[in-house]
């Protein structure tokens, strides 16, 4: 099983109100320096937040849902404090109601 960590918010505050691009670019810049193999991705309207065990998270949420969704805690940390209005959450998987934490509606 793998643990994956995530921040949340609405589509539209993590893809045009805040920096993100240019947060996701220099990370993946020093990975590539670093020769690191991604660990986080940009997930828009992703499925697993449709799964019971996030629907209190997702009813927060004010429209279309987006994700960081990492491997790192330490990365979705940084991003919690960097970007304040955002939820956080993790999960385990597969498991018996996330079986690809990829799937987008």
């Amino acid at each position: 099983m793998t643990t994956y960590f995530f921040v949340a918010a609405s589509e539209k505050f993590l893809t045009v109100e805040e920096p993100l691009d240019e947060i996701l670019k220099e990370r993946m810049r020093n990975y590539k320096e670093n020769n690191k193999e991604i660990d986080f991705w940009l997930l828009k309207n992703p499925s697993f937040l449709q799964t019971t065990q996030f629907a209190d998270l997702k009813s927060k949420i004010p429209s279309t849902p987006a994700v960081v969704l990492s491997t790192d805690k330490k990365f979705i940390t940084f991003l919690k404090l960097r970007l304040e209005f955002v939820a956080v959450g993790e999960f385990e998987c597969p498991n018996a109601e996330i079986i690809d934490p990829f799937k987008v509606e």
